[in-house]
């Protein structure tokens, strides 16, 4: 394994991620769709789909397909006294911003071809704001502070579900390899999950390239009357999923010594 395959298989795992997840509420939301007014629920379990298709496709990295799940394991397992993501792969700032690096252009690239797939009715959408919300979140009551918590839960649940289903299925050694070992299915359940039960408030994000590298696509993409990009939100879905998934990471390490401790 190098940093190349690494780069690679997170690059088409999040691509796919966000192709999928952004193709589902453009097609909720644009005009003319053939699922235009779905509503949420069916953005919920798209976005569940997505995850399940990403995870497929980028097994050989650990899937992680998501900045705060990369940085939640690298904080849980170095706690542990553990030293790599996958065989071969020691947790550095190389490994993480090769992962991290790959998951932003993965998700400008699924954006751009989510666009491409829905050209004609971004075209014929008069809102702005919902040429937008395919791309990026956006708050349904805007206060900062409280987006960010919302954030920093959502992102939470997820990264500590996903560790703890790493815990529970190799408990001699307490060491989660990242999404593709798991199982697909239980992931995207999830995420589906997280989205019914905590996406009101936020949209939830719940990984950083989820957001950012679609906005910025559609700050550089010739859409047909587009608005601005809404940078002033940009940094919630950043900063609040990395804290949650970095609070999730450390509290695994205690835990995972019970977990051991009780199993025996």
């Amino acid at each position: 394994m190098n940093l190349g395959v690494i780069f690679v298989s997170e690059l088409v795992g999040t691509a796919m991620l966000l192709l999928l997840g952004c193709g589902v509420v453009a097609n909720v939301a644009l005009a003319k769709t053939k699922g235009n007014g779905g509503g949420f629920l069916l953005v919920n379990f798209g976005w569940g789909l997505a995850v399940f298709a990403g995870v497929i496709v980028s097994v050989v990295s650990g899937a992680h397909i998501n900045p705060a799940v990369t940085l939640g394991l690298a904080a849980n397992i170095l706690g542990k006294g553990g030293t790599e993501f996958v065989e071969g792969i020691p947790i550095d700032a190389a490994s993480i911003f090769t992962y991290i690096g790959a998951q932003l252009l993965g998700a400008i690239i699924g954006a751009v071809a989510a666009w491409l797939a829905y050209k004609q009715h971004f075209d014929d959408e008069p809102e702005p704001a919902l040429k937008l919300a395919v791309f990026s979140t956006g708050p349904a009551i805007r206060s900062y502070a409280w987006n960010l918590v919302t954030e920093i839960i959502g992102t939470f649940v997820l990264v500590f579900v996903v560790i703890g289903f790493g815990v529970w299925g190799d408990p001699d050694t307490v060491t989660p390899a990242g999404l593709g070992p798991l199982g697909a299915l239980p992931v995207a359940l999830l995420v589906v999950g997280i989205g019914a039960s905590l996406g009101g408030p936020t949209g939830y994000a719940i990984n950083p390239a989820r957001d950012l590298g679609p906005r910025i696509a559609h700050a550089f993409l010739p859409i047909k009357g587009k608005g601005a990009s809404d940078w002033g939100y940009s940094w919630v879905p950043v900063v609040g999923p990395i804290i949650g998934g970095l609070l999730a990471g450390w509290l695994w390490i205690p835990l995972g010594d019970m977990v051991s401790a009780a199993m025996g």
